[in-house]
């Protein structure tokens, strides 16, 4: 399937109600790549291709000290986002590797916890352009994420300012995921990622022309995305849902094996202030409508969802050996 274009250079008004039909309908839309400098994402593709391409016990230097740290690299057979709701699934076929915001130092809040979210992000020495081409993804993406709240508040018939003050400090992240060519070896049933949705407002999504994203409908039927350079790729997560009482939906979505290439992404998890809440939006309740939801402060709800994802016993990791040569034919 061929998602909705919600054009940056439409009219506010425009922008605004496709937006909010896609969101509705499909809770994924798309937006063009030209909505960051030309350069950046090529350079930050490149640097996690080179990242990627070290030998494991390098990239292990800069591993998840301990479980639940949120930044660093992540082998292969880590996480099982599954998990997440719930569901028993093999380890995702993925290693990957992520890095937070960049705080300079100084603090979002009271809450001791916090520290959690101001973990410093772990750099390895090699690739050198590594940090430098990621922090100006990050910073690009930022920017991108800033323009889309506003077009949601009009699409919710809020102030194009109402979200500012919920998201001006934001907990967001940045994740290099790279899914190796893979044989007949993999586990039965497993995924390049599992099944699941995404716990920040939105996702927004740099992939390569190898297939295999797919999301569900409202008929609970796995729809193929079909991959387009010239696109990123938007999806909703629960937070937005929990803000719009459902009305936007978090859609559950996976990364299949359909193909048996390897495939590399970029993800921006934007996320909400640690402290704002998500309760449900003035615009999005009524008496037909009431709140289905209890707020939930976002940064503490945010850090029990991504900790129940990471983190597969070793009983239950798995490890797929690259293909040989014979089988790649």
């Amino acid at each position: 399937m061929d998602l909705p274009l919600v054009d940056f250079a439409d009219s506010p008004e425009r922008q605004a109600a496709t937006l909010g039909q896609a969101c509705a309908e499909y809770g994924f839309f798309s937006i063009p790549q030209s909505v960051i400098p030309p350069e950046t994402l090529p350079a930050a593709s490149q640097a996690i291709a080179e990242f990627f391409a070290l030998p494991t016990e390098e990239k292990m230097l800069v591993a998840f000290p301990s479980d639940g740290y949120p930044y660093g690299y992540a082998p292969l057979g880590y996480e099982r986002l599954a998990a997440s709701l719930g569901m028993a699934s093999p380890a995702d076929l993925k290693e990957t590797f992520s890095v937070g915001p960049d705080t300079g130092g100084g603090s979002l809040g009271d809450d001791p916890d916090q520290a959690w979210v101001r973990s410093p992000s772990l750099w390895p020495d090699r690739p050198s352009g590594l940090r430098f081409a990621l922090e100006e993804y990050f910073s690009a993406m930022a920017q991108v994420a800033e323009h889309l709240m506003a077009v949601m508040a009009r699409a919710l018939d809020l102030p194009t300012d109402f979200f500012v003050p919920l998201i001006d400090q934001p907990i967001s992240s940045l994740r290099a995921i790279n899914y190796p060519k893979h044989s007949s070896a993999a586990p039965k049933n497993a995924l390049r990622a599992g099944a699941h949705t995404d716990y920040g407002t939105f996702t927004v999504l740099h992939t390569d022309q190898v297939p295999g994203l797919e999301i569900q409908d409202s008929a609970g039927n796995w729809q193929s995305v079909t991959p387009n350079p010239d696109v990123f790729v938007v999806n909703l997560g629960d937070s937005i849902a929990r803000w719009t009482n459902d009305r936007w939906r978090s859609t559950l979505h996976r990364v299949t094996t359909a193909s048996s290439e390897q495939r590399q992404s970029l993800a921006f998890f934007h996320m909400a202030n640690w402290d704002a809440f998500l309760d449900c939006l003035p615009t999005c309740q009524d008496a037909e409508h009431p709140a289905l939801y209890q707020p939930v402060q976002a940064g503490p709800w945010l850090k029990e969802k991504f900790q129940a994802t990471g983190s597969v016993s070793s009983e239950s990791k798995v490890v797929v050996s690259p293909p040989s040569e014979s089988a790649a034919t």
